[in-house]
This record gives structure tokens, C-alpha cells and sequence, in this order.
């Protein structure tokens, strides 16, 4: 269950549609080379340093920070950091919910044949007719959060085992899937070329940031979520390997994706380079054209429905747990207040794509002053939150907590692969994630 939950956590939408058009964006091949040398030496070592500090403490984020407080003697202000944790995640939940009512309602639409022989032009309406409607957003919005709060509803072992130990392999399966319609269909070797063949002439400190960003946060390290999943991890298990397999999952979600994904587009004459409409409105031309378009589209957008499923539970999960251990109350109960609470914030975001559209509410700060609603809280999460959380994370697992804690929860004594870890957590992961932190804020 807790390869599952936390497998199901870190493989989403980032993987799929992040992943995609960043690559794209970006160079294919040498951002590749970066992402891959960042998981390895920068978002592994935090996946580590998150999985034993939350099985350390075994409660929520919060209350995990307040066990170590009281047992491991680390500052009581830490818990300030579970708050921010859980802000940041339900936030980042109350439009992800949105996003990812998209891909139900694109998964309808498509197998509808609302897509076929689509061009350009066709798929860009289609785009601003599923976002310009706050009725049709509000009914995918609340479709998913309805089952993401029953799934919830029905605790770890009825509810997030039973949906995660069949979603998760379905999720490698539909990739798999897709991946043999690009090999034996699309212009695969294209698609390899320009994701695996590196062109180190397009590689800017952009792309690096970019690379180390997307190799942090497609993981979700930092909020809490891998914390609180880490608090069920049975004390027999090996952390390390846990977060082996969690990671290379991730990556290999994320290949896959690119690799099913890019040579549809070369096949097809499309641009890699569209950034986010990559999937929402490029593809669909290629689905619209192809031979069995309607099949593939729905096997695709089915994949992105069931990618953010997994991560919403497990994201979901994180508040919930809190909420039980603050107040007391039943599961069901605070599951079902939570999910009013993202459906009702989540508005906010649906409202951002039609009728707030012009509303800016930061308009008189010239950094802010074209984001909408959804961008601002988007912004927040992914350009403050999750890399203020990513730095804190290395500080407590590298310095706040004691090395003998540690060593103990780790279980790997003071080996060789422990200094190395060590090293890396106390010094290369709030490094590098500060770079990107102000990179982002620039």
C-alpha cells in the first residue's frame, strides 16, 4: 500500500503533461540529461530525507512535527512548517481538482468524436469551449472531487489501498499502451532522437533551472504528502529502496510519456515547443487526423484522468489525516469538509478561465499585474511553497534531526551510501533548490 500511495502520489499530471511540454520548451535531449542527473543526486536524496522523517514521527505533517518536537528535541517552530505544508497542498489540490476535471471532460469529448479531423483553429475552440463554460468546469470540478472524497471517505486500507493497488499498475499499463502505438505507428525514431539525442547548443541556465524544478516537483517532495505517506511505511521496510522504486517510476512515467507522446507530434508535422497547450491542444489535432484517433485519444486523456486521480487521493490524504488528528471527528466527516472546502476555493480557479478572466487582482504590482486568480495561486504553490518546503526539508533531515535518528531510521549504519546522502541532503538539495526558488521569484 505504501508503494502504491506514494508511487500513485508522485506519478501525475506533472509527469504526463508538465514533463511534455517543458521537454518540449526546452531542448528535448540535454534537458533530459539534467532532469535525470537531478533526480539522482537532488530529488532522490529529499525523497529519502521526506519518507524517514515521516515515518519518524508517524502522524500527519503537523503532528509529525510536534512528535519530534517532544521526542527528538528539534525547535517547536518546525510545526510551522506542517502548516505551510498544508496550505500549500490545499491550495495546489483546489485547482488541480479544476485541471484535472479537463481531462474527464476531454476523455468524454473525445470518444463524443468531438474531435475528429479538428485543425488548429478547431482545437484551440475546443480548448476555450470546455474553459470558457464555468457550468460544464464546475461539473467535471466537482465530479473528481466527489470521488476523490469517497475514496478518501473510506480510510487507507478500504479506500486508498483498494483504489491505489489497481489504479497504479492500470496507470503503467495505459502508458505502456500508448508507448507500442508510437512504436509501431507515429515517427518513433523522431520522437527518441529528440528526446534522448542531446543538443547541448540549446542548453541555457534556464533549462537547467527548469530541469532541477520539474526533477524536484514531479516527485511532490516537500509538502508533506510523501511525509504523511511515510508515517504508514511498516518499520520493517527499507526506506532507501522504497525510494528507489518511487523514483524510478517516476522517471520511467515521465519517459514513457515522452516517448508516446513526441512522436505523435513529429508524425503529425506538429511543434514539441507549444508549451502547456502540448497536450490540451496539440495532440488533440492528432488524434482528430489519425487512423483510430478516437480509441488512442480516449486511452490517453483516460491515462491523464487516472494519473491525476492517484496523486489527488494521496494529496487529499495529507489534509484529511490533520483534520482527524486535530479535531477528532470521523474520517467520513472531515473528508466530506474538506472536499466542500476545495470545491468552494476551487471556484476561484474555474472562474479564472471565463467570467474573473479579466480580473487581476495583484494589477497595481507590475510583476503580478497580468496574473489572474488561478495564476497567482498557482504561482504561490509552485514558485514559493514547494521550494520553501524543499529547502526546510533538507535543513531538518540534514541538521535538525540528530545523526544517530537518522542512522537508526535509515537502518544502513554509517556507511558509505549514509555520508553520501547525508552530504547531499545537508548541502546540495537546499542549494539547488534556493537557486531555482530564486529563479523563480526573479
Amino acid at each position: 500500500m505504501f508503494l502504491a500511495a506514494a508511487v500513485g502520489s508522485s506519478v501525475g499530471i506533472s509527469n504526463i503533461w508538465k514533463f511534455t511540454y517543458v521537454a518540449g520548451a526546452n531542448g528535448g535531449g540535454a534537458f533530459v540529461i539534467v532532469y535525470l542527473l537531478a533526480v539522482a543526486f537532488i530529488a532522490f536524496p529529499a525523497l529519502i530525507a521526506e519518507f524517514l522523517i515521516g515515518r519518524r514521527g508517524g502522524r500527519s505533517v503537523v503532528g509529525t512535527m510536534n512528535v519530534l518536537s517532544e521526542r527528538e528535541r528539534i525547535s517547536p517552530n518546525w510545526r510551522l512548517y506542517g502548516y505551510m505544508a498544508i496550505v500549500g497542498v490545499f491550495l495546489a489540490l483546489s485547482f488541480y481538482m479544476v485541471i484535472a476535471g479537463w481531462t474527464v471532460d476531454y476523455f468524454i469529448s473525445i470518444l463524443k468524436g468531438n474531435f475528429k479531423g479538428v485543425d488548429g483553429a478547431g482545437a484551440n475552440q475546443l480548448f476555450e469551449k470546455v474553459t470558457g463554460n464555468p457550468m460544464r468546469l464546475i461539473a467535471s470540478q466537482a465530479t473528481f472531487i466527489a470521488l476523490s472524497t469517497v475514496t478518501v471517505a473510506y480510510g487507507i486500507h478500504k479506500g486508498l489501498e483498494r483504489i491505489l493497488k489497481w489504479l497504479t499498475p492500470a496507470l503503467f499499463l495505459i502508458l505502456l499502451a500508448l508507448l507500442g502505438y508510437a512504436i509501431v505507428e507515429a515517427d518513433f525514431a523522431a520522437g527518441v532522437s529528440f528526446l534522448l539525442k542531446p543538443d547541448f547548443s540549446k542548453m541555457t541556465m534556464n533549462t537547467v533551472l527548469m530541469a532541477v524544478g520539474q526533477a524536484f516537483f514531479s516527485l511532490g517532495v516537500g509538502v508533506g504528502v510523501l511525509m504523511t505517506i511515510g508515517a504508514y511505511m511498516d518499520r520493517g521496510s527499507s526506506i532507501v529502496r522504497g525510494a528507489i522504486v518511487v523514483s524510478i517510476a517516476d522517471v520511467t512515467a515521465a519517459m514513457c510519456a515522452g516517448l508516446a507522446i513526441f512522436p505523435i507530434v513529429f508524425a503529425f508535422g506538429l511543434s514539441p515547443a507549444e508549451g502547456p497547450g502540448l497536450v490540451f491542444v496539440t495532440l488533440p489535432i492528432a488524434f482528430g487526423q489519425m487512423i483510430g484517433g478516437t480509441y488512442l485519444g480516449g486511452l490517453f486523456f483516460l491515462l491523464m484522468a487516472v494519473a491525476a486521480f492517484t496523486s489527488a487521493v494521496t494529496l487529499m490524504e495529507t489534509i484529511v489525516a490533520w483534520l482527524e488528528e486535530a479535531t477528532g471527528w470521523s474520517r467520513p466527516k472531515v473528508a466530506a469538509i474538506t472536499g466542500f472546502a476545495l470545491w468552494f476555493v476551487g471556484l476561484a480557479t474555474v472562474f479564472s478561465f471565463n467570467i474573473w478572466s479579466g480580473f487581476h487582482p495583484l494589477g497595481f504590482w507590475e510583476p503580478a499585474a497580468d496574473k489572474t486568480i488561478f495564476d497567482l495561486l498557482d504561482y504561490l504553490v509552485s514558485n514559493v511553497i514547494m521550494p520553501l518546503g524543499g529547502i526546510l526539508l533538507g535543513l531538518l533531515a540534514g541538521w535538525a534531526l540528530s545523526r544517530e535518528a537518522v542512522m537508526d531510521e535509515l537502518g544502513v549504519g554509517n556507511s558509505r551510501f549514509f555520508r553520501y546522502w547525508l552530504f547531499l541532503t545537508r548541502y546540495l538539495v537546499p542549494v539547488a533548490v534556493s537557486f531555482v526558488f530564486l529563479f523563480n521569484l526573479a
